[in-house]
C-alpha cells in the first residue's frame, strides 16, 4: 500500500503535539522508565532537528537543541516539527541526503522514518498518560518491514545485535501479511495485530505469553 508520507507527517506531528499540550511534563514513560514526558518531547524533537539536518547538510554530525527547562513542551515540539515538515516539503524525496539506511540515500528515506518515529512517540506519551489508541494497521505494518528491511539490518551491520540465530515469522492478523525477521535456520512464528507486532519489536509490549524461545529473540536489540 502506498502511503502519503508527508501528510501523515503533518498528521502525527499535530497529534504528538496535541497529546503532550498541558500534560505533566514529570509523567514517567512506561516503556522508557528512565524517560518523563519532558525527557520524550526533547529525544522527539530532537530527532526531528537531526533528520532536517540530514537532509540540508547531507551528515549526520549534529547537536540538537535541549528543551529549556520550564517551557511549554507542546509549543517547543511543534516548532522543531514545523520546521521538519518544512524541509522535507520543500525537498523533492530523491534528493541526495545522510540516512539510516544504506541502500536508500535520499531526503524520502526522512519521511517514513519520521511518521514512525512520531507514531511510536505518540504511543508511547498516550500510554503514560491513560489513553493510548489502537495504530492505524498498515502503518503499524510497514513499521514491521521498516524494521526488517532496515532498523534490524542496520543493528547488525554496527554489531548491536548479531544476526538472529533462528528466523521470527511475522504474520500479521489484521492485515493480509507476513514476513521473516533473520536468516537463522530455525523458525518461530509469531501472529498478532499488526500494531502489537510493531510494538514487540520496538520492546514496547509484553513477551510473557510468548513461547521461551521468541521472547529470547525479541528480547535483543533488533531496534535501536
Amino acid at each position: 500500500m502506498a502511503h502519503d508520507w508527508l501528510a501523515l507527517l503533518r498528521q502525527a506531528t499535530d497529534r504528538f503535539a496535541a497529546v503532550v499540550d498541558g500534560a505533566d511534563p514529570a509523567t514517567r514513560i512506561t516503556w522508557c522508565p528512565d524517560w518523563t514526558l519532558h525527557d520524550l518531547v526533547d529525544h522527539l524533537g530532537g530527532v526531528h532537528q537531526w533528520a532536517a539536518h540530514a537532509v540540508v547538510d547531507g551528515n549526520p554530525e549534529f547537536e540538537a537543541e535541549p528543551v529549556p527547562s520550564g517551557t511549554d513542551l507542546a509549543a517547543w515540539y511543534r516548532r522543531h516539527a514545523s520546521d521538519l515538515v518544512e524541509v522535507l516539503a520543500s525537498t523533492p524525496p530523491g534528493t541526495p541526503a545522510w540516512t539510516l539506511d544504506k541502500n536508500d540515500r535520499t531526503a524520502g528515506f526522512w519521511r517514513r522514518r519520521q511518521v514512525h518515529e512520531t507514531v511510536m512517540h505518540t504511543w508511547d506519551a498516550e500510554e503514560a498518560l491513560g489513553a493510548a489508541a489502537p495504530l492505524d494497521p498498515d502503518v503499524a505494518w510497514d513499521g514491521v518491514l521498516e524494521v526488517v528491511e532496515v532498523m534490524y539490518p542496520r543493528q547488525v551491520r554496527l554489531g548491536r545485535i548479531a544476526p538472529l540465530a533462528d528466523q521470527l515469522l511475522l504474520v500479521a492478523t489484521d492485515v493480509d501479511a507476513d514476513v521473516r525477521l533473520g536468516t537463522g535456520r530455525g523458525a518461530f512464528v509469531v501472529r498478532d495485530r499488526a500494531e502489537v507486532l510493531l510494538r514487540l519489536l520496538w520492546h514496547r509490549a509484553p513477551v510473557d505469553g510468548l513461547d521461551p524461545r521468541t521472547a529470547e529473540l525479541l528480547a535483543g536489540p533488533v531496534t535501536p
